[in-house]
């Protein structure tokens, strides 16, 4: 299996990029080909996907989309080119949080997922997708939120649902106010 192609980008289109290394072109199916520059050496970052009519590379520019990838290809009926419009048109923080808060609303704005494959992605990955250099919203700008609201009596699963409508930018205590007035909808 390869871990990454350094080389120079030799071609761009719709749906893969063509690398260039050592006189060998590798076709690497990337999720924003138009990313990348033609002519520019790229260390791409990949994934051999081999199955029995498929043999393809598919190719990233951080190391953080590439494992994000695998954790989304791990989940039951997700495929390499389900997984790959994910990674193109979503954060990955985004796609962390909302696997971990399950927002199942958040996991359908995805081309060709619907309500079963959202509903296995959280049943398969959550509590799993922490990514080394990622940090999820709700992880560190809401932990003193988190704390005062649990400490006045509310269940962890009502703060999440209502924390991400918060401004973050606001005081604390003005946070705090935010927030009470959601959970007493």
């Amino acid at each position: 299996m390869y871990n990454y192609i350094l080389g120079t980008v030799t071609e761009i289109e719709s749906t893969y990029i063509v690398v260039e290394t050592s006189g060998m072109g590798f076709q690497i199916y990337t999720p924003n080909p138009y990313s990348f520059d033609l002519g520019t050496i790229y260390k791409v970052y990949t994934y051999q996907y081999i199955r029995e009519e498929e043999n393809s590379l598919y190719g990233f520019k951080t190391k953080e989309e590439k494992e994000m990838f695998l954790k989304l290809i791990s989940v039951k009926g997700l495929g390499p080119k389900m997984a790959l419009p994910m990674i193109a048109t979503g954060s990955i923080s985004g796609i962390m949080d909302a696997i971990e808060r399950e927002n199942i609303l958040y996991l359908k704005k995805f081309p060709k997922i619907g309500d079963k494959v959202a509903k296995q992605i959280i049943l398969d990955l959550k509590g799993k997708v922490a990514i080394a250099g990622v940090e999820t919203s709700t992880n560190n700008n809401y932990e003193e939120l988190i704390e005062v609201l649990k400490g006045l009596g509310y269940k962890e699963k009502e703060i999440k649902t209502v924390i991400v409508k918060i401004n973050q930018n606001l005081s604390i205590e003005e946070q705090v106010k935010e927030s009470l007035k959601l959970l007493l909808k």
